[in-house]
């Protein structure tokens, strides 16, 4: 409800019909004055943030400690107490990821992938050596001279993403000779120097990072698998629709987000701090989740602890193959298409 007064006339400015209280009954729309003060406006933005957030975390809290008690409620139709799970999924999927992202990188797999990370002095020394072999075999002489001059300059930084962009028409390196045909595969994908020593990194550099942002939409089209999942274990079960597995995905994932959102953080105190107690804490979160869900799957599904067992594990089983086939279509996905 909103702080605008409500209009005498009470006809409905959206579909005519006569109000008969503060909201038509035919359409929604509230009847209230068309126009209204900059200050009216700002105290509907602040009105709306704190709803929305009261909201949240209500239904935030019914997720996370009493499982699969929201989804059975929304599924009975008690719904207006709580977040609709849709809005849900999405403000937690995109909060989950920012975090993500910001902890998550190519380097976190492999620190040598960077390439936008400058050179130590022994790296240069090493490359170099290796140009000047190079060079002494005859090979691109110009193009190695003006690398190792660049390598010899230590009055600023030098990145391999800066040096890859001089090496260009040189003669095939023995590195590019016996790089594997994935290797080669990604210099050409991103078409890159495919003669500069250098190229395979940069080229596995840029492949996690496009793979790695294609992660929301994996998760997003496995959420409907998983609920296909369910639709199947509980077939025999004509009171669930396939609508009512998906409400039930949907809150798992949202608990998933928030779950995984706190180990990270326990996972980035750690890093920093070195507390021994913060990866035993990080642990016992990673194990609430598979509890969680068995929990829920108990109380939605109101099913004994057998059936339920085995349920959860085929679940987990066919949910953990289905991702697998995700992550080789995504993967060929970000291999072969720009």
């Amino acid at each position: 409800m909103s702080y605008s007064p409500e209009r005498t006339e009470k006809k409905c400015l959206n579909c005519g019909t006569i109000v008969a209280g503060r909201y038509c009954q035919n359409c929604g729309q509230e009847n209230v004055v068309r126009r209204e003060s900059f200050a009216k406006l700002v105290l509907h933005f602040f009105y709306d943030i704190t709803h929305f957030d009261g909201k949240f975390f209500y239904t935030l809290r019914y997720l996370l400690f009493r499982p699969g008690f929201l989804s059975k409620e929304f599924c009975e139709g008690r719904r207006m107490k709580y977040l609709n799970p849709v809005r849900m999924y999405v403000f937690t999927s995109t909060i989950f990821f920012l975090v993500f992202f910001l902890i998550v990188t190519p380097e976190t797999f492999n620190t040598s992938l960077s390439v936008d990370q400058a050179y130590t002095p022994q790296e240069r020394k090493d490359l170099i050596e290796e140009f000047q072999k190079e060079y002494q075999q005859g090979e691109d002489t110009a193009g190695l001279l003006k690398k190792i001059a660049l390598l010899k300059d230590s009055s600023h930084p030098l990145t391999r993403r800066q040096l890859m962009s001089d090496s260009a028409h040189a003669k095939p390196t023995k590195d590019k000779q016996n790089s594997g045909w994935l290797q080669n595969l990604l210099v050409r994908r991103f078409k890159l120097d495919q003669n500069f020593p250098e190229a395979s990194r940069q080229a596995t550099y840029e492949f996690l990072n496009l793979f790695l942002h294609k992660l929301p939409y994996l998760l997003f089209l496995s959420l409907p698998l998983f609920a296909l999942i369910l639709k199947l274990l509980y077939i025999r079960r004509k009171q669930f629709f396939y609508f009512d597995h998906t409400i039930f995905s949907i809150h798992h994932y949202v608990v998933s987000f928030m779950i995984l959102l706190v180990c990270f953080l326990f996972g980035r105190l750690y890093g920093v701090s070195g507390w021994s107690f913060l990866k035993y804490l990080l642990w016992a979160m990673l194990l609430v989740l598979p509890v969680h869900l068995f929990s829920a799957m108990l109380t939605f599904y109101r099913q004994n602890w057998f059936k339920t067992t085995i349920k959860f594990l085929l679940l987990n089983m066919l949910g953990f193959i289905s991702l697998v086939i995700l992550f080789i279509l995504f993967f060929f996905i970000t291999l072969l298409f720009p």
